[in-house]
């Protein structure tokens, strides 16, 4: 079942493997961070500011949803790599399987929740009377259709872990696409506002979602049936061991929104919001290249790990960091230079605005810059954070991978943002995330590099080797 697509996994150069793996990944999260970039200029620019406070807001709880697709996605292709290594074909389709149910039953709950307890919890995520009308209607959208997107989410990382990564990217293009052209619809061409920009991305997870019915329904070496949906408690502890890691992550990615939200509105007002709106778009989007670096490199360890070929897991290591970090400084280099101009992208500059509108517009574009610095400062060494992570998950290492992965929001960030904005104010929030990126990279560096002398290198001869 596996076929020449897996196996080539532990064959392969591991340059063209990584190359051939991180780049569909790293399209395709381009077109998705393109869809989200491009969601907020056309609610800046043809709503108004507080339409991206509003979306800020809401983000919180809807990434967290989508996340559960994502993280389930993600520890189970780990399982799903290292079955596939050593030819258990009927253990990888019990966990696709019990991946697909999981997921279904955990986003489904929370979306119905999320519905139930609407009123509250926009309250809850740091909206004012200013944008809560707003925030509310994008939010009960968006959950309308939010389990598709969990589900799109987890499929994505079984086709990856399937050595077809250029089906991955094009389940993260059509959706991507189709929001854009439903936006400028919605929002430009019929004037719905609010309620057009979420419709719009509503039919944006409905389309992902079919993609990915077809796909396994006609193009996967993996074939569901209703035997391998049933939850197995083995199979479900070992999934929700390494989906902790990635879950805890995101749902401590979505406590710190809240808190940044609250943070600012309390030592600053609604514009701070939305200006943390378009940093946290922006990191989304500029780290694409890094990102799909890391999701290229994690069913090579796995799979790798898996077949005890620990010589090609240590290349993987240091190739995919020296990828990520030439592309990492590239990354800093035009946010360091080039600010302002990026900025200016969400900002409408037409004629006819009111003044309020255009008060808001000049504030942002006094703020934001200045935001966008500090969050991107340390950049050129988060590679290592990165990829640090993604291997201890990789090889099913559940407790290394969780801490190492709340190192830097967890641990470090939200202190920090308890802490410095009272002294500071609204730059105490942005100061903190270097000092994270810096604290974080340091720990996992530690951990990553004495990992690889202890496990990945065979011989007394080579200790002096680790990563680079």
């Amino acid at each position: 079942m596996a076929g020449t697509s897996s196996t080539e996994l532990g064959t392969a150069s591991i340059s063209k493997l990584l190359i051939k793996q991180a780049v569909p990944a790293s399209i395709g999260i381009l077109v998705m961070s393109l869809n989200i970039i491009v969601d907020t200029i056309f609610m800046g620019r043809w709503i108004g500011p507080l339409a991206i406070s509003a979306i800020a807001v809401v983000l919180p709880f809807t990434f967290f949803i989508g996340a559960i697709g994502l993280s389930i996605g993600i520890g189970g292709s780990s399982v799903l790599s290292r079955a596939l290594g050593a030819g258990d074909n009927d253990k990888a389709l019990r966990v696709f399987g019990n991946m697909t149910t999981l997921t279904f039953l955990i986003a489904g709950s929370l979306a119905i929740g999320g519905l139930i307890f609407q009123d509250q919890l926009i309250g809850f995520f740091g909206a004012d009377d200013s944008f809560r009308d707003m925030a509310l209607v994008y939010y009960r959208i968006l959950l309308y259709g939010i389990v598709m997107l969990a589900l799109m989410m987890m499929g994505n990382n079984i086709i990856r872990a399937e050595g077809k990564p250029k089906f991955a990217m094009i389940a993260m293009i059509i959706p991507s696409v189709g929001n854009i052209l439903m936006d400028y619809l919605l929002i430009n061409v019929l004037d719905l506002g609010m309620q057009g920009a979420a419709w719009a991305t509503f039919i944006s997870y409905a389309s992902s979602f079919s993609f990915m019915v077809w796909f396994f329904a006609f193009k996967s070496e993996l074939r569901l049936n209703v035997e391998w949906l049933k939850l197995k408690g083995k199979i479900v502890r070992e999934i929700a061991g390494l989906s902790s890691v990635t879950l805890a992550r995101q749902a401590t990615i979505s406590v710190l929104t809240i808190l940044l939200n609250n943070v600012l509105i309390s030592v600053g007002d609604a514009l701070d919001i939305a200006a943390y709106g378009i940093v946290s778009r922006m990191l989304m989007f500029a780290l694409f290249p890094v990102i799909g670096v890391t999701q290229g490199f994690m069913p090579i360890v796995g799979y790798n790990y898996g077949a005890e070929k620990y010589g090609r897991v240590r290349e993987t290591i240091n190739t995919s960091i020296k990828y990520a970090g030439a592309l990492a400084l590239i990354i800093f280099a035009l946010i360091m230079l080039f600010p302002e101009g990026i900025i200016s992208v969400f900002i409408s500059n037409k004629e006819g605005l009111d003044a309020q509108t255009i008060a808001d517009n000049n504030e942002i574009l006094k703020r934001t810059p200045a935001a966008l610095r500090w969050v991107f400062l340390a950049t050129p060494i988060i590679v290592v954070q990165l990829i640090g992570g993604a291997y201890f998950q990789s090889i099913g290492k559940a407790i290394p991978a969780l801490l190492l992965s709340l190192t830097k929001q967890g641990f470090f960030l939200i202190p920090l943002i308890l802490i410095l904005p009272q002294f500071m104010g609204v730059l105490g929030v942005w100061v903190s995330f270097p000092i994270a990126d810096v604290l974080s990279t340091l720990v996992t560096g530690y951990f990553l590099n004495r990992e690889v002398r202890r496990k990945l290198i065979p011989s007394a001869e080579e200790n002096t080797e680790a990563i680079v």
